[in-house]
């Protein structure tokens, strides 16, 4: 059903369905953070349970943007971006009324079902709404916007949490939510490939199985030895099921990743890169929030509004991307950029030890570093994509970021935690008897950031070893992010000087209709499966033009 409206208007009102979605869904992957500890202590949270709500959002993500393009595709593109937005909202209540931390975490992969939905087929809709000469400036808007919900996430959190309770943060999608499915319900038209790629449930499972299991191990050791089942068992299962995946990727008839792009090196590349740093970028803000709120004693809308010195260098450099790019070469913008990035997470390792215009500092190059290097990578990656190929590319891409953000949480966690936990022993290790029962007993919540939960039980003469004992966790974690960081640097380096071209071209695919279910005519011309063209993802990556 649309709305009976002039088309001007019906592109506006689809373009702003989709805004809303991208905000919502970049909006829910920092404005929780900024709750973690509040949830923390009315949930009574471990650390492991902490990272599984940023985890489990993550991962659903991931793990169904791949298949949603292709259901899309198949099915109609409105109808499953729809469901999506809807599956989303009520992915939102049942958080906001969670009892206890189990049940926050099962609802928060809801909502990452909902969101993978409306990520991967935003920028297909678009496309199929706005006509060649006006798309350009249609999807600049969609990726502002995006950047917009990213950056308002920890300020709007603070605020929220200042009156409000923890809930309060999912509470506050509902309007946007409510806007998102009128305005897609009444406006987008649909369309669907009726020539698209079948689904490749054997892949879609394998994968998702795979790394969720991978990421329970690594959650657990934070609370479990290495050698114990609920970790060793989860992390061997789920190496087992990631390779099984790449074998059946090599014999799959319709692989969730085609040949062709891993022979591209410079989406491998790119992918590489998206997973250490957007891994990095989450461990390294979940240790920050914990460390300002629990252990420096930092308000919640303090913690929020510090992080406008990483805000507002992101959304600055976002748009100046383009402008980088077409005066020096890509390869030169990704590694600075990346660079800039990693120095300003190892600055951000240093709180605690160090004034806050360190930390301030860290967050400026952080934020900066990410706003140059994520247009010129998104470039980059799609350069070499064969044809036919970029819709399974833009799904790879996206998933390889979201993988990131939880696996590499689970580990840098699990880190964090275990160091923690090991100077808190051996700075208590000249106690003796039932006191030195209890002090082991509080091992996991110094570990965790709980210092206050320390405390109380221990007594003050407990609370400067268990902040030193938290922090070496922390820089120790925090270090770790910015090595991987610089890491992806490097592969930014060997993987982005190869020059387009250099590989040998797949077979041009026969031309993909699209059948919209309407009586005005689309913009011609053929449309990947599950995503967009290799030009239409660069200029989502704030204007950037396809190089010969």
């Amino acid at each position: 059903m649309t709305l009976s409206l002039t088309e001007s208007r019906r592109r506006r009102l689809t373009l702003f369905a989709m805004c809303m979605a991208t905000f919502m869904t970049s909006l829910d992957l920092t404005i929780v953070n900024v709750a973690l500890p509040s949830m923390q202590s009315e949930l009574h949270m471990g650390a492991a349970e902490l990272e599984w709500v940023i985890s489990a959002y993550s991962l659903s993500l991931a793990a169904v943007i791949p298949a949603s393009g292709a259901l899309g595709d198949r099915y109609g593109r409105k109808r499953i971006f729809l469901t999506g937005m809807v599956v989303f909202s009520i992915g939102v209540v049942a958080c906001a009324v969670a009892w206890n931390a189990l049940s926050l975490i099962a609802f928060r992969a809801v909502q990452g079902l909902g969101g993978a939905a409306m990520l991967a087929l935003g920028l297909s809709i678009i496309t199929e709404t706005y006509p060649k000469e006006q798309r350009a400036s249609a999807i600049g808007a969609w990726a502002a916007i995006g950047g917009t919900g990213f950056g308002a996430g920890p300020v709007g959190g603070g605020i929220l949490l200042t009156f409000f309770g923890w809930q309060s943060v999912f509470w506050i999608n509902l309007p946007f939510a409510a806007l998102g499915i009128a305005c897609t319900f009444l406006a987008v038209r649909e369309s669907r490939n009726p020539q698209a790629r079948r689904l490749d449930v054997p892949g879609i499972v394998l994968s998702a199985l795979g790394l969720v299991c991978l990421t329970l191990g690594f959650v657990e050791s934070a609370d479990h030895p290495w050698g114990s089942a609920v970790v060793a068992f989860p992390l061997a299962a789920g190496v087992v099921l990631l390779l099984a995946f790449l074998g059946w990727e090599r014999r799959a008839p319709h692989p969730m990743m085609p040949p062709a792009l891993l022979r591209a090196r410079s989406f491998a590349s790119a992918s590489g890169i998206y997973l250490l740093c957007y891994g990095g970028m989450s461990g390294a803000l979940f240790w920050v929030t914990l460390y300002f709120q629990d252990v420096a004693g930092w308000s919640v809308l303090r913690t929020g509004l510090s992080w406008l010195f990483m805000n507002i260098p992101f959304l600055t450099m976002a748009q100046f991307g383009g402008r980088l790019d077409s005066r020096f070469r890509s390869v030169t913008v990704a590694v600075s950029g990346i660079l800039l990035a990693a120095v300003g997470v190892f600055l951000l390792s240093r709180a605690g030890t160090t004034p806050f215009a360190v930390s301030a500092l860290g967050y400026v190059l952080y934020g900066g570093g990410f706003g140059t290097f994520v247009p010129a990578v998104t470039h980059v990656a799609m350069r070499d994509v064969p044809p036919g190929a970029s819709g399974a590319a833009s799904g790879v891409l996206n998933a390889s970021r979201q993988i990131g953000s939880s696996v590499c949480l689970a580990v840098l966690g699990a880190v964090g935690v275990n160091s923690a936990v090991s100077a808190w022993q051996e700075k208590t290790a000249g106690l003796d008897g039932a006191q030195r029962a209890e002090v082991l007993e509080r091992s996991r919540e110094v570990g965790g950031g709980r210092l206050h939960t320390v405390v109380e039980a221990l007594g003050e003469p407990f609370r400067q070893p268990a902040v030193d004992s938290f922090l070496h966790g922390y820089q120790l974690s925090i270090g770790i992010a910015a090595a991987a960081t610089a890491v992806a640097a490097v592969l930014a380096w060997a993987g982005f000087r190869q020059r387009a071209g250099q590989l040998p071209a797949a077979p041009e695919p026969a031309p993909e209709p699209t059948t919209p279910e309407s009586s005005t005519p689309e913009p011609a011309g053929p449309r990947p499966a599950g995503g967009s063209s290799a030009d239409e993802v660069t200029v989502a990556g704030k204007g950037l033009r396809p190089r010969p």
